[in-house]
Parts: C-alpha cells; sequence; structure tokens
C-alpha cells in the first residue's frame, strides 16, 4: 500500500520530492487548515523557527492552534530549524510549548532541517495509514459559529492566550470592550497571566499600526 499524503500548494516544492523519494504519493492542494494531511485525524503544521517565534509574539501561533484542533483530532506542530532565534525569552517560549502540549493537547516536533521534517511527516503517515488503517482527507471547515465562539476566537488572536485563558478573561471581563480597555495592573489580577503576558496583549493592543 502507497502512503498519500495531501500537502498545502504554497509550502515548499522541495518537501513534496523528499516525500515522494521515501515513497509517498503527494497531492498539491490548497488546504484551509494545516500544511500535511496525513490521515482523517492527523495533520501537521510546519514552522520555521522563524515563523514559530513570530507566530507567538503576534498571537497567530494560537489561533492557528484552535483551528486545527476544531478540525482534526491530532494535530501537530514541526518547528523547524537549528536553534531558536531568541526574538522572545526562554519563559514566554517555553510557555508557548507547554500551551501546546496540554492547553491544546498537541504534538510537538523540533526537526533540523527540510529533510528531517520531511522523514517525520512521512513516519506519522505511515503510522496512521499502516499501522491504524485510517484514511486521508481533508477536514470541511466548520461555519456558523456562535456568538461565544466569536468571542472567544478573537481574544484568542492575543498573544499567549489559549482556550482556557480566553474563557477566563471573557467571564471575568464580561466583553471584549472591556477586556480591552482593562489596565496591565487588572489582566495581572487573572489566576495564570504573568507579567510578560500582560504586559504584550496591553502592547498589541496600544502599539500603533505601523
Amino acid at each position: 500500500m502507497k502512503l498519500k499524503i495531501i500537502m498545502d500548494a504554497r509550502e515548499e516544492p522541495l518537501i513534496k520530492e523528499l516525500l515522494e523519494m521515501q515513497g509517498a504519493e503527494v497531492q498539491n492542494k490548497l488546504i484551509p487548515t494545516g500544511d500535511f494531511i496525513c490521515s482523517d485525524r492527523s495533520v501537521v503544521e510546519r514552522k520555521t523557527r522563524s515563523d514559530f517565534e513570530g507566530s507567538i509574539i503576534d498571537g497567530r501561533l494560537f489561533q492557528q492552534l484552535k483551528r486545527l484542533k476544531e478540525e482534526y483530532q491530532t494535530p501537530i506542530i514541526i518547528v523547524e530549524g537549528k536553534s531558536p532565534e531568541r526574538r522572545i525569552n526562554k519563559k514566554a517560549l517555553l510557555g508557548a510549548y507547554a500551551s501546546i502540549l496540554t492547553d491544546f493537547n498537541c504534538g510537538l516536533f523540533f526537526t533540523r532541517n527540510l529533510e528531517s521534517t520531511a522523514e517525520v511527516i512521512y513516519s506519522i503517515a505511515h503510522h496512521e495509514q499502516i499501522a491504524e488503517k485510517r484514511e486521508v482527507r481533508i477536514a470541511p471547515s466548520r461555519k456558523g459559529r456562535t456568538m461565544r465562539e466569536k468571542q472567544k476566537a478573537i481574544v484568542e488572536m492575543l498573544p499567549l492566550v489559549g482556550p482556557k485563558m480566553a474563557e477566563k478573561l471573557l467571564k471575568h471581563f464580561g466583553s471584549i470592550k472591556k477586556l480591552f480597555n482593562a489596565k496591565e495592573e487588572k489582566l495581572l489580577k487573572m489566576d495564570g497571566m504573568g507579567k510578560i503576558g500582560a504586559k504584550t496583549i496591553r502592547n498589541v493592543i496600544e502599539e500603533e499600526y505601523q
């Protein structure tokens, strides 16, 4: 049985070649969520070190994780590169790792280069399709979100805010408007909100758009 992997058409062509060299059949498609679909429940989001750290800073990572969890049972993040760029401090970086693993229950792999990334993706697809006998398909996007879900989605776009913290913030402040108007000292009173998180949130809200 030949493995099938659906790869987002915007990914680097070289990784398609590397997967095919291992024996996989790779289909290029525009994927709404994730970069590589390995089964009906497993999707891989590939990020370079630079993009990973950038997505923590601007909050994209946590919004992406939310969408991945909505549509796939087993999302996996692959961070590719030799060493962290350290545009953010170690504590914030470790906090992001912890959130990926615990708040979102996602897998987290670190690879040194594109070749290593291709090996990990192939191994995931092999396990899912050969050992678990699972099919490969693109999950349908969810539509018609409730107002509650839309509000949570907006708050989860804030840096270092996952689903649990978004729920806490909305319940505590009552609305997005009140949350956005909250001073740093009020954010610090939230259980689980550290100084870095509170300061980063205020910076994102107050900083002028460049």
